[in-house]
């Protein structure tokens, strides 16, 4: 029987993107958001002029939904709660780079790589099961 780290890792393996919200004056905004991850630490890149900063910027914590398939209502998926830094380690940024320097818009100079540490992972929609929740000690 696999648990429900392994169930999430999953998911986190089979896809690369999500919908990740923010906060501006007390109203989410979501949008979809290229994704890697590290065992649970999620990795993504941005402007860094871009409205997703100023709001992260404001409160770093964020909300993503991901994994869905569009295959129908049972489609498991994982909502994942995190609060949000910025990578500053040359390494670990270059690492990421690889990957990410495909599929950012813009200059380059302007990329920011970003490192979402979860609080609370929920996979959802497993086969009509419950929720199954993973919590983080690293709360923040």
């Amino acid at each position: 029987m696999t648990s429900v780290r392994d169930e999430i890792l999953e998911v986190l393996n089979r896809e690369k993107i999500g919908t990740m919200a923010t906060v501006e004056n007390g109203k989410p905004y979501s949008r979809y958001m290229t994704f890697q991850h590290e065992d649970f630490i999620l990795y993504t890149v941005t402007n860094k002029h871009s409205e997703k900063m100023e709001e992260l910027r404001k409160n770093p914590y964020t909300h993503i939904l991901y994994g869905y398939e569009n295959r129908g209502f049972g489609d498991t998926y994982v909502e994942i709660e995190g609060k949000l830094t910025e990578i500053l380690e040359d390494g670990l940024k270059n690492k990421l780079a690889e990957f990410f320097t495909s599929i950012f818009v813009g200059n380059h100079d302007e990329m920011i790589t970003l490192k979402i540490e979860p609080i609370r992972m929920r996979l959802m929609n497993k086969k009509g099961e419950p929720p199954k929740e993973l919590e983080f000690k690293n709360d923040h």
